[in-house]
């Protein structure tokens, strides 16, 4: 059967209840808004797919071609009670506002999510096939999502790192100088001085762990030297299997590899083993990872990003504790929004995050403040 021809199979419209069963007025406001909400998650995968070209494209439409499915269930339900478009929900609207402005792997988070809290599996109007193409949509999106968190993992991991330090750590630095006394000058020239000396370091240290760590990954990705040296070995004392040992493979795994690389393959094999790799699980690390200039620059620019916002209500002016109430608003803000950010792309909560960090910064922040008031107290 096609998958056209399943597509169709799939999409049979319920009949719709007549006379003394009718639906009632609960049934119709709920399957409304099923409906205005399968209708907005189309057009946001309609729309991420504009943006995408390949496989992940084709991926794309073939889930809007099942949420349409979907849509033409609720309206078999709805019949002449469907009445005018209705509007979707404010998430699926947000979405579809993302999917045609930006189409990151921030909206394929939050469509992963969207997907996982479908009411679908308690609904007894929904049949178990749409409940379980649910199901199976949130996976589809999560591998979809992995591809692009993949891509920007690097990159990604050393600007929330770089700004969250430069919050964190320049935050402290000014509520412990604050704290101790001096003056509000000296507050701003000590900020200036954390953010250049704190952007620096943060570069510099990004720039080496990630070129140790792709060197690290150059050095155990397999070579092909076995290709060319498997024709010269001495079959009795094979060390080719020794290799494929070396790298995790089982001992007919291995033994099944070495017959298929010398060309003597002339066993009743499992025809499994052929399809295996040389490796476990072969994946492009070195793209998890990002470059070493990528990870330098996001660094350096966060941290300097992050840092800038305790000193900029002494820089316009404002001292003492106004000043440092406004910096730790300002850097709370900010704390949230880095923290929601990483909630989004790992597809967790975002307000769960956000107030992780702030949390932890702010607690850094006081934790300073009051060793900063006993540094004072001490020297006076």
């Amino acid at each position: 059967m096609s998958q056209h021809a399943r597509s169709e199979s799939h999409a049979t419209p319920p009949e719709v209840p007549t006379g003394p069963n009718q639906p009632s007025p609960s049934n119709i406001k709920r399957w409304r808004q099923y409906l205005a909400d399968e209708r907005a998650e189309a057009a946001v995968y309609r729309d991420l797919a504009q943006n995408r070209e390949g496989e992940e494209r084709d991926i794309l439409l073939a889930l809007a071609e099942a949420e349409g499915r979907h849509e033409a269930h609720w309206l078999a339900l709805l019949g002449e009670h469907a009445g005018k478009p209705k509007r979707a929900s404010s998430r699926s609207r947000f979405l579809g506002f993302l999917a045609r402005h930006f189409g990151s792997v921030f909206v394929l988070a939050l469509a992963q999510r969207a997907e996982g809290r479908s009411p679908y599996a308690k609904d007894p109007n929904a049949t178990d096939a749409m409940a379980a193409d649910e199901q199976i949509h949130e996976e589809v999106v999560r591998g979809l999502a992995t591809r692009g968190r993949n891509r920007l993992a690097g990159t990604f991991r050393a600007a929330v790192f770089g700004a969250n330090d430069g919050l964190v750590s320049n935050l402290s630095l000014v509520m412990g100088m604050a704290a101790s006394g001096v003056a509000s000058s000296v507050v701003l020239l000590s900020g200036i001085a954390g953010l250049l000396a704190g952007a620096m370091s943060m570069g510099a240290g990004e720039f080496i762990s990630v070129r140790s760590q792709r060197e690290l990954l150059a050095a155990t990705r397999p070579t092909q030297v076995t290709l060319a040296a498997a024709p010269k070995l001495d079959l009795e004392h094979n060390e080719l299997l020794l290799v494929y040992r070396a790298r995790g493979m089982s001992l007919e795994a291995a033994e099944h590899r070495v017959a298929e690389r010398m060309g003597l393959l002339s066993c009743d094999c499992d025809p499994s083993l052929s399809l295996q790799p040389d490796l476990p699980e072969e994946v492009d690390q070195h793209e998890a990872v990002g470059t070493a200039w990528g990870a330098a620059l996001s660094s350096f620019c966060f941290f300097a990003s992050g840092a800038i916002v305790p000193i900029l209500p002494f820089l316009f002016g404002l001292t003492g504790v106004t000043a440092l109430v406004v910096a730790g608003a300002l850097v709370g803000i900010s704390l949230m929004t880095t923290g929601a950010a990483v909630g989004l792309l790992s597809g967790t909560s975002p307000l769960t995050r956000g107030l992780r960090q702030l949390a932890i910064g702010l607690g850094a922040a006081a934790i300073t403040y009051l060793l900063g008031l006993l540094f004072g107290t001490a020297v006076g």
